[in-house]
């Protein structure tokens, strides 16, 4: 049929971001002013704005409402037009509750990509490669900023995430690992699927979700392998999209789990003096990671229901003490594990502490350079999350991120600590889906904590409910990382992986404030 070809899908996205790009634009009412240190601009347009809040102009910038909401004199381009007048370069005008042209410009890229992201009429690395070319086309930014997030040093943890994955495969350690659980499991790929899912989704707390997901895929892989499950079958859907969930899941029970949590525990200090220690973190998320893991791959389970001919093997096989090889693969992974969970002393970044690791595993022969690139998914590892990072980065310096967030929130402002909890975990589960957690943890924040703390609600609710929430970024394969790891093997494809974050997104989301609502008022918190 005509509308299922690749050609007709890639008219849908491109007509669907020249209707977005055609809707009208929204001006808004209120501009921030940057740059002018000597209020020459404020004095000159006090007949058509008004300063916001009245007699408190911050130091460095200040906000203008506009008297006239809609006239030409109420524009932002009045207010630019003005300052190039006065000749006051150093001006810069900033949209407030409005979308700006650039921001516009952003939102018709963003439509089509989601389209090409779900539907995949075009390879998703391509789709990824092409963020890059439409933000430098569409003049969304200059072509070094679009580019340099496809080096990000997240890109490179995960690609120290995947060469240690393939490290561990080739010493054999997945082996063990994947013998260890089919004694527990015995033949059964849903018990199986389910233990080393469940396990590896809580061992995400203490090492990073990505590197728990890459060692859950490349243990799981030779056993799919060994009896013949094939992609893009049930069974192998259930099997590679149950570890990326539970690892994202897993991840918010510790500081250490992910970014997001991290940023949410700075900002909270940074802007109350609020400090969450490890422990602290471990006590009020813990019970929701031990909870929503198990869930979300039950909801995996229950949308794609496993083959049940299909039988694990039985091993008699006596794999024997550890090899040379397996010892030595161990101690530097154990090491860099152990570099990243105390980067907060040290201070120097996963992507080193990765690289040192992976650069260790060549000198001690564990890896040859033939073995990581063959085996590495480049792909998957520069351009999809790479493409997604550069994406994320521009929705917050275009705009639209703030725009939404402030057409949002005053939706769910003054109804009180549940209300706000709620709005603030379902806005943060879907913008993480656009961009990296870490930068929806940095955007929301700093908005909602001064909310919270105007109508009495304790900032650390939001904090750690931005944390937590942020972690269900299970609509994209751009998401988050687990998400691009696991898609990386082409088991599945990009439309199978939003039919189970529909599901499980609305779920987890439930589960979390359910959790909150009655751990954290035992604890004291609400």
């Amino acid at each position: 049929m005509f509308y299922k070809t690749n050609g007709f899908k890639l008219c849908v996205a491109v007509l669907i971001g020249v209707i977005v790009f055609l809707l009208p634009r929204p001006e808004g009412t209120q501009f921030k002013i940057s740059g002018d240190t000597g209020r020459i601009l404020l004095q000159n347009v006090t007949q058509h704005f008004t300063v916001m809040p009245e007699g408190k102009i911050p130091t460095e910038s200040y906000v203008l409402k506009a008297n006239s909401p809609g006239s030409l004199e109420g524009r932002a381009k009045f207010l630019e037009q003005k300052a190039k007048t006065l000749n006051l370069d150093t001006v810069t005008v900033d949209y407030v509750n409005g979308l700006s042209p650039k921001a516009k410009r952003f939102l018709s890229i963003l439509a089509v990509l989601v389209i090409l992201f779900v539907i995949e009429p075009i390879p998703l690395e391509i789709t990824a490669v092409c963020i890059g070319v439409f933000l430098v086309i569409m003049q969304i930014t200059d072509v070094k900023t679009a580019w340099a997030p496809y080096m990000h040093p997240v890109v490179i943890f995960i690609m120290c995430c995947l060469i240690f994955a393939i490290a561990l495969d080739k010493a054999g350690l997945t082996k063990r690992l994947g013998y260890f659980i089919i004694k527990k499991a015995g033949n059964s790929i849903t018990r199986f699927t389910f233990i080393i899912a469940i396990g590896l989704g809580l061992a995400s707390s203490f090492m990073h979700d990505a590197a728990a997901c890459a060692i859950g895929i490349v243990t799981m892989l030779p056993l799919m392998r060994a009896v013949g499950i094939e992609p893009h079958t049930n069974t192998a859907k259930f099997m590679m999209l149950s570890l990326p969930f539970a690892c994202s899941c897993g991840g918010m029970g510790t500081l250490v789990g992910g970014g997001r949590c991290m940023v949410s525990a700075a900002f909270l200090k940074e802007f109350t003096g609020i400090e969450i220690t490890f422990f602290d973190w471990m006590l009020y998320c813990m019970p929701a990671a031990f909870i929503t893991v198990p869930i979300a791959v039950c909801i995996v389970y229950v949308v794609f229901r496993p083959d049940p001919k299909f039988k694990l093997p039985d091993f008699d096989e006596d794999l024997g003490p550890m090899t040379s090889l397996e010892k030595k693969t161990v101690t530097v992974i154990a090491c860099a594990f152990l570099l990243w969970l105390t980067k907060g002393l040290h201070g120097i970044d996963y992507s080193v502490t990765g690289m040192l690791g992976v650069t260790c595993l060549v000198l001690l022969k564990v890896l040859k350079w033939r073995d990581i690139n063959d085996n590495l998914e480049w792909g998957t590892a520069l351009f999809i999350f790479g493409g997604g990072i550069s994406l994320g980065l521009a929705m917050g310096y275009s705009g639209a991120a703030d725009y939404f967030a402030h057409l949002f929130f005053p939706l769910i402002q003054g109804k009180g600590w549940l209300v706000l909890f709620v709005g603030v975990g379902v806005f943060g589960a879907l913008v993480t889906n656009a961009m990296a957690n870490v930068a929806a943890a940095a955007l929301i924040l700093p908005i909602v904590i001064p909310m919270a703390q105007l109508e009495g609600v304790d900032p650390t609710v939001l904090s750690l409910c931005l944390g937590t929430a942020t972690s269900f970024a299970m609509l994209l394969v751009i998401g988050c990382p687990p998400n691009a790891i696991a898609y990386s093997y082409r088991y599945f494809k990009s439309s199978d992986l939003t039919k189970v974050g529909l599901v499980a997104t609305p779920v987890l989301l439930t589960v979390l404030v359910v959790v909150a609502a009655l751990w954290w008022r035992i604890l004291g918190l609400i």
